[in-house]
């Protein structure tokens, strides 16, 4: 059998592309293939709204089944693609081959190996599903002992979540900080306290050296002969781009699927985007990048749909993420870069602050703003402009930053 366009990954990335296809005014076949029996649906809810009661499986969806039938997307759920031939054109799935006249991969990550003495033996579960967090959710009742291996942002989204329902919570995590590799200093000591204060017991540069069952019991075995019993044990240490099928297919990858501007990769007709590429993000940093979160997931569903249709192509976006921890709302706009100088506006110990990193040209580079959403879109489009800024002015926390906004860039 023969489709236009098919989409390897029924995520948010993959179900968007396709719907953006149709906006977008393609006319062809599409086929959306997901190895899930969901429709695509939201992650970001699973460890805080979903866990919380706060949201229903109807809210999770991004659109229900009779969007996908008027639009007249075939949607294949709980299918796996074997194989992908990019010089026949064809996806071989259930030993079935299609043809395809333009291929999207959409296929997300996969969580890091966790390979710590014991982990074969001993129960422990993740939270990256539906499925996951359908599991999880009847668990965390007040009294439970939960330990996290882990203490990015989805864990300490589940610790606070955990919290909110009145479990116990333990939270190892082996760098000296939370959120080492992905945030500032000054942040990392903000969720450290906020945490702590919350009831969590944190324990970074934490060197756990096993962990094993007994009966119901998982237990995490320290370095200095500690060991923590707990009722549920998480893992979460990372993630990999699930560029498999790409590698086999012999489509270019390096840390993800190598794309360009227009989401396209190294073999025609084939795009990928989401959390599975490696993308470059101009004309604000140099580089490739693997950008784990929604908002670069939908712009280049644009960008895919936008080269397939010809319709007119997104503008390039600064990268921005967001995380919600207790009544803290965390965004960030931009990338984190080893050496920049740090202002802080506002006060950390209000739980209302902004952190600007500024390159070496006293531009911003990044802002990390905790429940001062103003500060994050000045910050954003401080980026976007590449106008330098004067310290003392930025740190200001009553200062407004629009004069710098008028500054042609």
């Amino acid at each position: 059998m023969s489709a236009g366009v098919v989409i390897i990954g029924a995520g948010h990335a993959g179900g968007s592309t396709a719907a953006f296809l149709r906006q977008y005014g393609y006319k062809g076949e599409i086929t959306l293939i997901g190895d899930e029996p969901h429709l695509p649906y939201q992650r970001p809810p699973l460890s805080k709204a979903w866990l919380k009661g706060e949201a229903s499986g109807d809210d999770l969806y991004l659109r229900p089944q009779a969007f996908y039938d008027e639009a007249d997307i075939a949607v294949w759920l709980e299918r796996r693609v074997e194989a992908i031939d990019t010089v026949d054109k064809t996806v071989t799935i259930d030993g079935e081959q299609i043809v395809y006249e333009y291929l999207i991969l959409a296929t997300g990550s996969k969580a890091r190996p966790f390979g710590c003495p014991g982990a074969k033996d001993t129960p422990y579960h993740m939270l990256r599903t539906i499925a996951d967090a359908e599991w999880l959710k009847p668990q965390l009742t007040e009294g439970r002992r939960i330990g996290l291996i882990g203490a990015g942002y989805v864990g300490l989204e589940v610790a606070a979540s955990a919290r909110k329902l009145g479990c116990e919570v333990t939270v190892f995590e082996r760098e000296p900080r939370i959120l080492a590799r992905v945030a500032s200093t000054v942040l990392s000591q903000a969720f450290t306290g906020i945490h702590r204060t919350n009831g969590v017991d944190l324990i970074t540069g934490a060197d756990v050296v096993s962990v094993s069952a007994e009966g119901e019991l998982r237990r995490v075995h320290m370095a200095d002969g500690v060991v923590h019993d707990f009722d549920v044990l998480l893992v979460g240490i990372g993630a990999l781009p699930a560029d498999d099928l790409a590698q086999a297919a012999g489509i270019a990858c390096q840390n993800g699927i190598i794309v360009d501007h227009e989401a396209r990769t190294s073999a025609a007709d084939v795009f990928a985007i989401g959390d599975v590429t490696s993308r470059e993000v101009k004309p604000w940093f140099e580089g490739r990048y693997r950008l784990e979160s929604v908002p670069s997931a939908l712009e280049q569903a644009k960008q895919a749909a936008a080269a397939i249709t010809g319709f007119k192509a997104p503008p390039p976006e600064v990268p921005w993420f967001w995380s919600d921890q207790y009544d803290y709302k965390l965004q960030i706009a931009g990338i984190t870069r080893p050496g920049a100088k740090l202002v802080t506006r506002g006060d950390p110990q209000t739980g209302a602050f902004s952190v600007f990193h500024l390159n070496d040209r006293q531009q911003v580079i990044c802002v990390e703003c905790v429940n001062r959403p103003a500060d994050f879109m000045a910050g954003k489009q401080l980026i976007q402009k590449a106008v330098a800024v004067e310290d003392a002015f930025v740190a200001d926390a009553e200062a407004s930053l629009k004069p710098y906004l008028q500054t042609p860039r």
